[in-house]
């Protein structure tokens, strides 16, 4: 008598286990990647014309680091003076006024159209279209009269250029922030009665600054670097400060890599400040909680790795 084969038991479906996809070209494109890498890093540390020994004997001398303050002090200064006056004329542009709309557009116009190192010129010869400035009554008597030699230093030159650059983009950034708000949360609030400063403190500027934030960052960061320029008007920044070492030294590519490291560096710790300015103001935009920050997936990566052993 024959019998019947039995069919085979198939798993359930919560017990079967599940396999990731296998990715054969993923794995060989890392593994490229890295090669890669590993070959850059190699000749970038063993070539003796880095002369790493110079580098490092030069990264912390005084002139060095005054460089870096000043272009740290610049920095901070252009976009603190930048995106005040910048909100200014975002403020304008949305007005209803519009006297007060043209002069906001002919300025972002006509900054963001002329490049930065003319705009620095220009102003470092200002000297030559206003020898004197004067305070007074129009068309009247002078009260107060000073050499524009004297008040236009290479500094301050690089101060104004930089910041009138950095408030032309700035307009166009905040004033996008601002439109990105919903308008019907704006007549809501109104709705209820919540006054001008309230909704403004507690409605527009948080939700603006979602998109506010990423931009500004990047605008930092570029004027960090953009800062380099101000060395064709002899002001002393980190850049300045290499030249004026390796002109002397002839040592041009380390002095160079010096300030590439500091710059590095900077930029480093102003991304990591960037993220958690975006990550702080992207509350209440997920459901849930926000994904874990870098920090926080290494902490639970070695609790697993410690579990495990």
């Amino acid at each position: 008598m024959a019998t019947a084969l039995s069919a085979p038991v198939l798993p359930q479906a919560d017990e079967a286990p599940i396999v990731a996809r296998r990715r054969p070209g993923r794995v060989v494109a890392s593994v490229l990647a890295l090669l890669v890498l590993a070959l850059v890093f190699n000749s970038v540390l063993r070539n003796r014309a880095f002369e790493w020994d110079v580098v490092a004997q030069y990264f912390t001398t005084t002139a060095i680091v005054q460089g870096l303050l000043l272009t740290l002090w610049l920095t901070a200064a252009v976009m603190v003076l930048g995106f005040a006056l910048g909100t200014a004329f975002a403020v304008c542009r949305l007005s209803d006024n519009p006297v007060l709309r043209s002069i906001s557009w002919g300025f972002v116009w006509i900054f963001r159209s002329t490049p930065l190192l003319v705009q620095l010129l220009f102003w470092f010869n200002i000297g030559a279209l206003y020898p004197t400035l004067g305070l007074g009554l129009p068309f009247g008597p002078e009260f107060l009269t000073v050499k524009t030699v004297d008040l236009f230093g290479p500094t301050l030159t690089a101060v104004i250029g930089l910041t009138l650059h950095e408030a032309a983009y700035a307009a166009e950034v905040v004033r996008g922030g601002i439109l990105s708000v919903d308008h019907g949360q704006l007549e809501a609030a109104q709705s209820l009665g919540l006054g001008r400063a309230r909704v403004l403190r507690r409605i527009v500027v948080p939700q603006a600054m979602r998109s506010i934030v990423p931009t500004a960052g990047n605008m930092l960061i570029g004027t960090l670097k953009g800062t380099s320029i101000v060395s064709v008007l002899a002001v002393q920044d980190l850049l300045y400060s290499a030249q004026l070492i390796y002109n002397q030294t002839y040592q041009v590519i380390p002095l160079l890599l010096v300030a590439t490291v500091w710059y590095i560096a900077v930029t480093s710790v102003l991304s990591v400040g960037q993220y958690y300015l975006e990550r702080h103001y992207a509350r209440g935009t997920t459901r849930g909680d926000l994904p874990p920050t870098p920090l926080q997936r290494a902490r639970a990566f070695f609790s697993r790795t410690e579990v495990a052993s």
